[in-house]
């Protein structure tokens, strides 16, 4: 039996996880919530998380009922993610790989949110749709690497949507992704919105500036309401998505698609993408919150993957990669 634990802390989460061969024994996690109207800075969300990392290590430990002898290996996210907080992250990672005298692990944040949708989906070989606060990707597996078909070539879908909310002031609490949600399932007007594709790549930024600037002047003058401009935002930006997916899926020949990241617990988006599988006569897999959104425990499922292929972060190379691209990653543990 191999144990891994999970440091994850990229973003205004921070979770620790442990796994032991495919079980998810313990994910705690907590969430850096600022004000309405408000993102959330680097140097402030790895306050957040060292005041807290301890408690939730000593959580996930209680939860999975585990000392620090039975773990194999720690885990930590090396990248992509806001500086500061990843820095916090993998000294306290380092430091508790050391005291406990375990190997290290520099782990992919993007792969280990592929192989979390993996493991909890039994998905086989699935186009990946990578979509959260930082990245869109669309991600198939060649040849020993996640190959990325298409992205976004701005801001990720993840920031136009938080970008939006903080505009027309909605609330971070739990998120302000989720909160557009419920709000657009009460919009019945759709406002029409730029629709950027590119190819195999996707643009949000003259979106985001077209509803940043026309939002307000709409409210005002009573064209429209926000649940309208919430509902309309998700359906333009969630086709595009759905076309490049789809794009991905008759390039590569494919009849999965699996959502990752935590825009893709959004149940439009998913029902979106299940009525294109449909018609493709192709499956759809999606996991819910406790997955799909930052957490230790796809951090330990991929450094359990990593690890029993061979894969060991050596101290001096210990170090975080704010643009750690997802095809950079030689993929050893598949065939």
């Amino acid at each position: 039996m191999t144990v891994v634990i999970g440091f994850e802390g990229s973003a205004n989460k921070i979770g620790i996880g442990i796994i032991r061969d495919g079980e998810v024994l313990s994910n705690p996690r907590r969430t850096y919530i600022t004000p309405p109207g408000q993102g959330f800075l680097p140097s402030e969300t790895a306050r957040h998380h060292r005041a807290v990392i301890l408690t939730v290590l000593q959580e996930a430990l209680e939860q999975a009922g585990l000392k620090p002898a039975d773990v194999d290996c720690v885990a930590y996210t090396k990248g992509p993610g806001m500086g500061a907080p990843l820095v916090t992250v993998a000294l306290v990672a380092r430091t508790v790989a050391q005291l406990w005298g375990k190997p290290l692990l520099g782990v992919n944040h993007c792969i280990g949110h592929i192989e979390m949708g993996r493991l909890i989906t039994h998905a086989d070989n699935p186009t990946v749709l990578y979509v959260s606060g930082g990245n869109t990707q669309v991600i198939a597996y060649s040849e020993r690497r996640y190959r990325i078909f298409g992205e976004t070539i701005d801001i990720a879908v993840g920031n136009c949507l938080d970008r939006f909310a903080r505009v027309i002031k909605i609330s971070n609490d739990p998120s302000p992704g989720y909160n557009i949600e419920q709000m657009a399932k009460k919009g019945s007007q759709y406002v029409e919105l730029p629709y950027t594709v590119k190819g195999m790549d996707v643009s949000f930024s003259g979106i985001l500036s077209y509803i940043e600037e026309a939002a307000h002047k709409m409210l005002e003058s009573g064209q429209c309401t926000a649940e309208d401009l919430c509902f309309s935002l998700q359906e333009t930006l969630f086709s595009m998505l759905v076309e490049i997916t789809e794009r991905a899926m008759a390039h590569c020949g494919s009849q999965e698609v699996l959502i990752v990241g935590g825009v893709g617990c959004n149940l439009r988006l998913q029902e979106m993408m299940g009525v294109m599988c449909k018609e493709r006569g192709a499956k759809l897999f999606a996991t819910d919150e406790r997955f799909c959104i930052d957490n230790g425990a796809m951090i330990a499922q991929a450094g359990w993957e990593m690890f029993r292929s061979g894969h060991v972060t050596e101290l001096p190379d210990s170090w975080i990669t704010q643009r750690y691209r997802t095809d950079e990653v030689e993929v050893t543990w598949r065939d």
